[in-house]
Order: C-alpha cells, then sequence, then structure tokens
C-alpha cells in the first residue's frame, strides 16, 4: 500500500512540475511538445490509481491533478480557444479515471464471482465424495458383517460338526481381514500418511511384491517374470511404493487368464526410472479407462474404487507418473520416477 501511495505521489508531482514548467522547460526552454508530453503523461498516475484503488482512487489522482494545474490556468495569459481547451483536458481526467476505474472493479467483481463459483464447486465435490465414501463403508462392511453373524451362529450352534466348525471360522477370519483392508483403504485416501522418502531400491521392492503374490498367482498357473536392466534406486517411501506395486501387479493377476503371464520390466532412461507392468488379459474399455483414477470408480462387484485413486496419489506424492494403455491384447502400466542422485 505505502509502495503504492509512493508511485502515485512521485507521478502527480512530476506531472505538476512538467505542467508549471519546473522540469522540462529549464533544460529544453519553452516549447509547444512540452504541453503535449503533460497532457498525456497525466494519464498515467489517474488509470495507475483507478487500477490499484478502483473508481475512487482514479477520482481523487484526477482531482488532485487537476486542483494542482488549474490555478496556473487560471492565471496564465490563454485565449479562450486555449482555455477552454486545458478544462476539457480536465474533464477527460475524471473521464479515464471513472472508465478505468469501473473496468477494474468489473474485472474483480467477475474474478470474486468465479472464486467464489470455484469454492461452492469444490465443497460440492467434497460433500458428494463424503457421500459416496459413506455408502460404498457401508456396503463394504455391510455384507462382511452378514457373512460374520451367519458364521458365528453356526459356529457357536453345539450341533455344528468340528469340520464345519473349522471351515466357517476361516470364512469369519476372512470377513474380518477383509474389512480391515476395506478401512485401511478408507485411511489411506482420506488421510494420507506423510510420505518419509530414503534410497530406494526398486528392484528390490518388485522382488519382495512379486514373492507375496506368487501363491495366488500359481492357483490360476500364471507366471509373474521380472527382468530388470541393471540396478535401479528412487527416492521413495517402501511401504507406499510397495503398496502401489502390490496393487497394480494384483490388478494385473485379476486381470488375467489361466495359463497366462504378467511381465515386469525396469529400466533406466536418462534420469528417470520406468517400470512396466503389463498383462494379457481381455484389457480396459475405452470409457472405463478415463474414470480409473477416480476416488470410488470401480467395475467390480466389490470393492471401494479407491485403490488406483490412491495410487495415483502416492505417485504423485513421489513426483512420478503414471500412465495406462489397454486393448484387446491386454494392459501396460507405465510408472515413472526421478533416479536416486544420492
Amino acid at each position: 500500500m505505502r509502495y503504492k501511495i509512493a508511485i502515485l505521489t512521485s507521478t502527480i508531482a512530476l506531472t505538476v512540475g512538467i505542467h508549471y514548467g519546473w522540469i522540462l522547460e529549464p533544460i529544453f526552454g519553452e516549447q509547444h511538445w512540452i504541453h503535449a508530453i503533460h497532457g498525456r503523461f497525466c494519464y498515467i498516475p489517474i488509470v495507475l490509481g483507478a487500477s490499484w484503488f478502483g473508481i475512487r482512487g482514479g477520482l481523487i489522482v484526477a482531482a488532485t491533478i487537476s486542483v494542482s494545474v488549474l490555478p496556473f490556468i487560471l492565471s496564465s495569459a490563454l485565449g479562450e480557444h486555449n482555455l477552454w481547451g486545458e478544462l476539457v483536458e480536465i474533464i477527460f481526467y475524471f473521464a479515464i479515471a471513472v472508465l478505468t476505474g469501473w473496468i477494474i472493479e468489473r474485472e474483480l467483481s467477475l474474478r470474486k464471482k468465479h472464486e467464489e463459483t470455484t469454492l461452492q464447486l469444490e465443497k460440492a465435490h467434497k460433500l458428494s465424495l463424503i457421500g459416496q465414501m459413506t455408502a460404498s463403508v457401508a456396503h463394504e462392511i455391510k455384507n462382511p458383517l452378514a457373512s460374520i453373524k451367519g458364521g458365528l451362529e453356526i459356529v457357536l450352534d453345539k450341533d455344528t460338526p468340528e469340520t464345519e466348525k473349522k471351515e466357517f471360522e476361516q470364512i469369519i477370519f476372512g470377513e474380518i481381514q477383509r474389512m480391515d483392508n476395506t478401512i485401511k483403504e478408507f485411511l489411506d485416501f482420506s488421510r494420507p500418511k506423510e510420505v518419509r522418502t530414503e534410497k530406494l531400491d526398486i528392484n528390490a521392492a518388485i522382488t519382495t511384491v512379486a514373492k507375496q503374490l506368487q501363491k495366488q498367482a500359481d492357483e490360476n498357473n500364471i507366471s509373474i517374470n521380472y527382468n530388470s536392466h541393471g540396478p535401479h534406486f528412487i527416492h521413495g517411501d517402501k511401504e507406499k511404493i510397495q503398496q502401489v506395486l502390490l496393487n497394480l501387479i494384483l490388478n494385473a493377476l485379476e486381470a488375467s487368464p489361466n495359463n497366462s503371464e504378467i511381465l515386469i520390466t525396469a529400466r533406466q532412461k536418462d534420469n528417470k526410472i520406468i517400470i512396466d507392468i503389463s498383462d494379457t488379459g481381455a484389457g480396459i474399455p475405452k470409457d472405463t479407462l478415463e474414470k480409473i483414477f477416480e476416488p470410488f470408480f470401480t467395475t467390480k462387484s466389490s470393492g471401494t474404487g479407491l485403490g488406483l485413486a490412491v495410487v495415483k496419489t502416492i505417485i504423485e506424492n513421489h513426483h512420478g507418473m503414471i500412465t495406462i494403455d489397454s486393448g484387446s491384447s491386454g494392459t501396460r502400466v507405465n510408472l515413472s520416477f526421478s533416479a536416486y542422485k544420492g
């Protein structure tokens, strides 16, 4: 504020000094072009005042300049034609102040309305997410609870054979695990943990996740093959990156037909570590692919639809990128991270 007022004061003083002949005439003498310069220079502080402080600011500057130069105009031996010319010039000062101030205030008003509309849309989007989250939580917890309730009734029934009790105990444990995973997904989405980066060996991370999913792959005769072109390190949070890899390879497993292959490759290109995860499944339809990272969007009969939304968030928090290409011959997920620089 003080800086702007100082600039306005300086430019007003300069234009008044030019008008009274205190600045240019001692150097160049009485020249007609000096008056032309003054007439144009006056608009600069007026436009600045209107731009910074609205119509009121522009009018105050115009009035200040007018009052300052009016004594000179009235005391000078100007002809009637020149006198009216000077007075018309003063009228233009006020006209420029009003016009510039009105344009600026209108622009600010439109910008404020746009910001308010944006905030309202963001609030509506958040409320929509909360509604979807509530419905998804209710759905994902309701079904396991029903299974747990039914399983407990059978287990607590004295007439139930021991073999059946053990079977239903496993079902109950599995449903509890399912509920735990669902809650973890919601917590990861709504309250993501702080990323703690360190020197992370990508080869080791992929190998660890592949081993975790090997049993599930063997059940469907799916081979998980990993090809690495040398050692690869990134700045990464080990737990988060393994969560990303687990989610993506698990998706590839679910999409892959029996007796097929999931191919994972890692390579370095310039200062980037590139990871590709490819399967030979049926592929993802184009309209689905466009929405695949949206929270709560899922094509599965069960699931929260948060897996890939969380994956994208984690990757972006690592300043990385994820792209998915899919066709009738399968899907390829491409991950890109900055290489570790030490």
